[in-house]
């Protein structure tokens, strides 16, 4: 019998930390204190069980984020290019066939975000599974949330080299699944200091 999902001995997890912060005073917002920890540490704790090995996609203090016990990667291209910029750093330092990405900034990811992401890349035999929620009215799509194939490495250095810098519109050059998630509030990101006070006084979700 075919197998219905993704081993998770096939999958890296990518954190995604390389952003400039800018809507948070241009600081570097893994590093940000949420609950008592750093923000990139709960998405640690949360993600880890779900995949073979980590990695974090940094730009700064990069010493500091080794600290958190996984390797660090900085972006190869200059001028904090984007979240696809971090992807192809996490692509290149992958050793596995599959990575699977998050956000520095969303401490309650879910915690089946994996096995839903992999089964629907499995059964639609796509390239890249990506989160959504919301009904076909308030849909939203989540592409920082991903899982991929890492055979899509020159593809994207290809587009990257040619300056794009759009990740949906990269997503779009291939065959990909969008997988229903029904709690948009595992996917909620925190990018100012009003939401970190927010955020971080609302009961964590359930998942």
């Amino acid at each position: 019998m075919a197998p219905t999902s993704i081993d998770k001995h096939q999958i890296t997890g990518l954190i995604l930390a390389g952003g400039k912060g800018t809507r948070m005073g241009s600081v570097d917002k893994g590093l940000q204190m949420f609950r008592g920890k750093p923000m990139v540490e709960r998405v640690l704790q949360r993600l880890q069980p779900q995949v073979s090995k980590l990695i974090i996609n940094a730009n700064r203090h990069l010493d500091v984020y080794e600290a958190f016990g996984a390797p660090v990667v900085p972006d190869e291209i200059s001028g904090f290019a984007g979240p696809l910029a971090g992807l192809h750093a996490g692509l290149s330092h992958c050793e596995t066939p599959y990575l699977v990405t998050a956000p520095c900034d969303s401490p309650f990811l879910p915690v089946d975000l994996v096995d839903k992401l992999s089964e629907a890349l499995v059964a639609m035999k796509a390239d890249i599974a990506v989160a959504v929620t919301g009904d076909s009215a308030t849909q939203q799509r989540h592409p920082v949330f991903c899982l991929l194939s890492t055979h899509l490495k020159d593809d994207l250095a290809d587009y990257l080299g040619k300056g794009g810098r759009k990740m949906d519109a990269w997503f779009a050059m291939h065959r990909q699944a969008e997988v229903q998630f029904a709690d948009v509030t595992s996917f909620a990101n925190i990018n100012t200091v009003a939401e970190l006070r927010t955020i971080s006084l609302k009961n964590e979700p359930s998942n």
